[in-house]
């Protein structure tokens, strides 16, 4: 899944600009300003108007003299840190916020306009605790609620932000950023059906791509693949951005839809050519569809780009090992990256499996010795480097001293088919035809089940890739 974020629309601050005063607080019908003297008064009125024409640094002015005489009124604290919010200046904002909160303590708009600044600060526990006094104390506020919402999602409490979400949308059934919110909180908290539920009645749904995102993940989640495909699909439709594209590519690989999956990634490697995560998505497609060579230049072309990418040198050589793919050029790519990690013995195998399936020169068979000789030293139970010696032996001419490490390879995995083939050879070639008879039956056997080997890596690998979201 994609990480997702609420859409924010803070308390103070419209999501369609400009200032936003929950219940208007502070309006020409507030409560009067405790003066000595007729200015204060006019003074306070006058910054009130300002406020209310959006003239917000005038009113700022005004309320700073204000305040220079009044430190502890309510009334001036909470406009003026309204005012200094207004201009997005919140560090400024806080501290009268805070002082009118103190002083009125049971005013649910002062801690209301508190907690949304907090919030507006990432100061996610505090906002909390500002705004769940705020809906304590006026618990109609569908504002204050969905506030509420955005500041547990913050300090990651997704099943309390799904009721305060769920309050505010009880207000205002018809808000689809307070139905997307509420829907991803209960999908964060694991309540995947009512996630849906809310998804299907949201106003918008269809045409919002973040939206059908995440019906896609739900539906997953619900064991409704071809519909999680599909809303997958529609939000890619709605936009071909990177991420949906991608999870669409990965929502296809997670079912083995590997024709689909080659069409949707290679038009977003097409769209994205420097995503690297989508060219990755596009070579397992090809594998797990067994365009082998399409794969491997793939995968070459990332390790090469990434040459110390575990996963990428991974992934290619367990491709590289596939039937005769090791030989592609691309796989070639593999050597340097064993040479740098000598204690990975698979990838050493890997490697030497790329050497010995083409044309290698003299020194190259002698790079093969000494990444076998490290491989077997680190993971003397791989029964890959074994054998892969045995062959190494064989195609140096050395059938006699290939029979140890085969015997070895069949030992560790008796289902290892091509180990018994190469051992079969070196019985041969020592004249040892009984033996070799018994080898050919045991490689026939287990080569009729290779395909059930090669379903688990491709399962391993898309796994992987799921992941990797």
């Amino acid at each position: 899944m994609l990480q997702r974020s609420v859409a924010v629309c803070l308390l103070v601050w419209a999501c369609v600009g400009g200032p936003r005063l929950v219940a208007q607080p502070l309006t020409q019908n507030a409560h009067p300003v405790p003066t000595t003297t007729g200015d204060e008064a006019q003074m306070f009125q006058q910054a009130q108007d300002a406020m209310q024409r959006g003239e917000f640094d005038a009113a700022r002015r005004l309320l700073a003299r204000l305040h220079a005489r009044l430190p502890d009124n309510f009334e001036v604290n909470e406009l003026l840190g309204l005012a200094y919010a207004a201009q997005n200046n919140l560090t400024r904002a806080l501290p009268p916020l805070q002082a009118a909160a103190a002083e009125r303590p049971d005013s649910d708009i002062a801690r209301a306009n508190l907690g949304a600044t907090l919030l507006k600060l990432h100061r996610g526990a505090e906002a909390a605790h500002e705004l769940q006094a705020a809906v304590r104390l006026n618990p109609r506020d569908g504002i204050s609620q969905e506030n509420l919402g955005q500041a547990e999602m913050l300090i990651h409490r997704p099943a309390e932000a799904a009721s305060a979400f769920g309050a505010a949308l009880s207000r205002e059934p018809g808000n689809g950023d307070l139905a997307y919110n509420d829907a991803l909180a209960l999908f964060d908290s694991g309540d995947y059906a009512q996630a849906r539920e809310v998804l299907s009645r949201m106003a918008g749904v269809n045409l919002s791509a973040s939206a059908q995102s995440l019906y896609g993940d739900v539906d997953e989640k619900l064991a409704r693949y071809k519909q999680a495909a599909q809303h997958d699909l529609n939000a890619a439709r709605l936009d071909p951005s990177e991420s949906n594209i991608y999870v669409l590519g990965v929502e296809l690989l997670r079912h083995w839809t590997f024709v689909p999956a080659i069409r949707e990634l290679s038009a977003g490697v097409k769209r994205y050519p420097d995503s690297r995560r989508m060219q990755l998505g596009l070579a397992i497609a090809y594998y797990g569809n067994g365009n082998y060579d399409q794969a491997i230049p793939i995968l070459a072309d990332l390790l090469g780009k990434d040459p110390d990418n575990l996963v990428y040198a991974d992934l290619l050589g367990r491709t590289c090992t596939v039937l005769t793919a090791g030989k592609n050029p691309g796989c070639a790519t593999l050597l340097p990256f064993a040479e740098k990690h000598p204690h990975n013995a698979a990838l050493a195998t890997y490697a030497v499996t790329s050497i010995l399936h083409r044309p290698s020169s003299p020194q190259e068979l002698q790079i093969a010795h000494t990444l076998l000789q490290n491989a077997i030293a680190a993971a003397p139970r791989l029964a890959e480097a074994h054998m892969e010696m045995g062959e190494l032996l064989q195609t140096e001419g050395k059938w006699a001293q290939s029979v140890a490490p085969l015997e070895t390879a069949v030992r560790l995995k008796p289902d290892l088919a091509q180990a018994h083939y190469r051992l079969a050879r070196a019985y041969a070639h020592l004249g040892q035809h009984e033996r070799a008879e018994q080898q050919i039956a045991l490689d026939q056997k287990y080569r009729k089940t290779q395909q059930q080997t090669l379903n688990a890596r491709m399962q391993t690998i898309t796994t992987l890739v799921v992941k990797m979201q």
